[in-house]
């Protein structure tokens, strides 16, 4: 599968969770994703677009901890998908899942610390900046 069906495949998966795919880059096959407030991750895809070769990993230290599962199903027996990947990363975040959907109200809270992400920008040429980003774990 080239980049740009994974590309298709992370945005169609983006549609039905509170994240949002926020970078691509095709020469790194690199995936960024990102949700309010402040939890991101990336996934790096294998060239042929299926195998476990998929690497997950955050530039938070915050949202690190909550990759484990999802790092540990990639490394386990058999080929996985770029969607079967990205659910188990949905699911490493699930007890976070009711903060993502309640961002707004963390927002509001000034003790939180700004997300380490909040500098991401998209390289596809779909946007240019992550503006309003906010919040924190």
């Amino acid at each position: 599968m080239d980049f740009q069906q994974l590309a298709d495949v992370a945005e169609k998966w983006c549609s039905n969770t509170p994240f949002e795919l926020i970078a691509t880059e095709e020469t790194e096959r690199r995936m960024d994703f990102y949700a309010d407030p402040g939890v991101s991750f990336y996934v790096l895809c294998p060239d042929n677009g299926c195998g476990d070769n998929f690497h997950v990993w955050s530039e938070s230290e915050d949202c690190l901890p909550f990759l484990q599962l999802a790092q540990d199903y990639i490394s386990s027996c058999g080929k996985k998908t770029l969607h079967e990947v990205l659910e188990k990363v949905f699911k490493s975040f699930r007890p976070e899942q009711r903060n993502l959907n309640k961002h707004s109200d963390l927002q509001q809270r000034s003790d939180l610390p700004r997300p380490a992400c909040s500098h991401l920008v998209h390289r596809c040429g779909h946007a240019t900046a992550t503006e309003g980003i906010s919040g924190g774990l």
